[in-house]
């Protein structure tokens, strides 16, 4: 048989397809926080700094005194660094070195002045010195 396009063979009329009505759903209120509550809880989340436990076993063990002004010179220097589009960076805070994961809003890990033996800091992408 001839698969060819038959110019003048009539076309048959598409069928409707009757649709079923069906119910709508009641939008029902899911108590419970909204879309906005949770968005805005995440982003205040991510302003928070967090240590990791081997920063936080650094801080302990070389002994290095940590205040909340050292803590807000710290988020600031993140800051700035997040605003410069930078991943993993060194913050020198009052002669310590923190190397925070900025896209994680963490402290990896805390290296006073005394334990600076070569002064070489790997794997980063920027550096913050804060005053």
């Amino acid at each position: 048989m001839d698969n060819r396009l038959k110019i003048n063979h009539p076309l048959q009329p598409l069928r409707k397809i009757q649709q079923q009505n069906k119910p709508v759903k009641e939008n029902k209120q899911v108590k419970g926080p909204s879309f906005k509550d949770i968005l805005g809880d995440k982003i205040k989340g991510k302003e928070k700094l967090s240590f990791s436990k081997h920063a936080k076993k650094r801080l302990n063990s070389r002994s290095i005194p940590f205040s909340q002004a050292e803590l807000a010179k710290l988020n600031t220097g993140v800051e700035k660094a997040r605003n410069k589009g930078a991943r993993d960076s060194l913050v020198m805070v009052n002669d310590v070195a923190y190397i925070v994961s900025v896209e994680n809003n963490t402290v990896v890990t805390a290296v006073d002045e005394e334990s600076m033996d070569d002064n070489v800091f790997t794997n980063i992408d920027s550096a913050v010195f804060m005053k």
